[in-house]
């Protein structure tokens, strides 16, 4: 219809050319837009946040805080993205998730081209066709596991061993690494890292305005020479979870998956979104353990021997349970554990036994593993020597076992199948008659 019109936002420099294009052509009538200028990332992101519908957000390559966040922002509200290319930067838009990058001398037979191929005009009840999925990029992705328990139950340093016996394999040289996302990061202290810089907030950072190849995601983790795994080290304070933006944190953990064969993750507990708490600002500080776990091929939560280890061990378990909603396995570690087989099993019916008093027993809850209590790991953290085998042993064949059960199921396509000719069957002509 002629009376359908674009609902464009726009942001960039008030002086830029194609800002003052853009806004004659609209007041003139001269293209069938609406233009909505704004000043900075904060007011596009309040407009697209307001309900009503609009056709694109056209931003300049050179505007603060344009990036993946607002991208995928915008997306999210069913909004095309196009970036205005600035010979100052240089950035892949459409890795970022824009629909096109239009130059920077725009004209109306390419900005209405470009509106046509990719978005649609705001009419009564409309709803843009732009799938969500675009520009996720495609192809091979390692196996994350995530290591989570209460503090004082071990869980770095069963990171570590599970990292160590992953790497111990010859096929998995360079192909394993340990990542601290735990808020309160303790890696780089186990590891006495002397300089904390690059860490995640380098790794986010850099996949916040764009994609980095394989060899840039690399080269921001050490390589544990003795252990034979890669360490990216954690936040260098608890406060600085505010810098670590969701889109961009699950691009960087995409990042990651991408380069390593096995991705093994020290997170805290936290689950909490805004679903249980009314708070969004609890969901962003615990976005990085909830987009670990939505990963995650297996979890392993992290627990001690005796009353209160037991107690705390079922509280993780039954958060990650609520948060998976038994679709990933739950392996159970119980770390200092006793020698004794007897001490064991009873440690064993117990765990069982309190999860299944649970309101809602979670399914996918395995057997124990224990970890006997190992002397002097205390100075292998000290010098960063090789891991006790008596620690290290057990983890890698029992995390791999549940990977390998996992595969078949992850497998499965969930979307229709292509039905073979003949494979159906045919209905008798009883059933066909009633």
């Amino acid at each position: 219809m002629a009376t359908d019109r674009y609902v464009v936002l726009g942001l960039g420099n008030a002086r830029s050319q194609w800002f003052t294009d853009l806004a004659r052509w609209a007041t003139s009538a001269v293209v069938p837009v609406d233009f909505m200028k704004c000043m900075s990332a904060d007011e596009a992101r309040a407009r697209l946040a307001s309900g009503r519908s609009f056709s694109a957000l056209i931003g300049d390559g050179a505007a603060h805080g344009f990036d993946r966040d607002l991208i995928a922002e915008a997306r999210a509200a069913n909004c095309a993205v196009f970036a205005i290319e600035d010979p100052r930067v240089e950035r892949d838009w459409v890795s970022l998730g824009c629909a096109a990058a239009l130059p920077r001398h725009l004209d109306r037979s390419t900005l209405l081209a470009a509106l046509a191929d990719h978005s649609t005009p705001v009419i009564r009840a409309d709803a843009s066709s732009i799938s969500p999925e675009a520009g996720t990029p495609k192809g091979w992705r390692g196996h994350l596991i995530v290591v989570t328990g209460r503090s004082g139950a071990g869980t770095s340093s069963v990171a570590m061993a599970l990292a160590q016996g992953l790497a111990s394999d010859p096929r998995n040289s360079g192909l394993v690494a340990l990542a601290d996302l735990a808020l309160n990061a303790d890696q780089s202290m186990y590891h006495d890292a002397t300089e904390r810089i690059p860490g995640l907030q380098e790794l986010v950072e850099a996949h916040r305005v764009g994609r980095p190849t394989i060899d840039e995601t690399r080269s921001l983790l050490f390589t544990v020479e003795g252990r034979g795994y890669d360490l990216l080290l954690g936040l260098r304070r608890h406060r600085d979870w505010t810098a670590l933006r969701p889109r961009s944190l699950e691009a960087a953990i995409d990042g990651l998956r991408r380069c390593y064969r096995y991705l093994v993750c020290d997170v805290e507990p936290d689950l909490e979104g805004q679903d249980e708490t009314g708070s969004i600002d609890v969901e962003e500080r615990n976005a990085v353990s909830r987009l670990a776990v939505d990963a995650a091929a297996a979890v392993l939560a992290v627990g001690a021997p005796g009353m209160k280890g037991l107690r705390d061990l079922v509280g993780v378990i039954l958060d990650v349970s609520d948060r998976t909603a038994g679709h990933q396995s739950i392996l159970p570690v119980i770390n200092r554990a006793p020698r004794s087989p007897r001490a064991r099993a009873e440690l064993s019916a117990t765990l069982h036994d309190l999860i299944d008093r649970s309101p809602s027993p979670p399914v996918g809850v395995l057997n124990p593993l224990f970890l006997a209590d190992r002397r002097g790991l205390e100075h292998a953290h000290r010098d960063v020597a090789v891991l006790p085998a008596a620690l290290v042993s057990p983890l890698a064949p029992a995390v791999l076992s549940v990977i390998d059960e996992a595969a078949p199921a992850a497998l499965e396509p969930s979307g229709p199948r292509v039905v073979v000719p003949g494979s159906v069957g045919a209905l008798s002509d009883e059933i066909a008659a009633s």
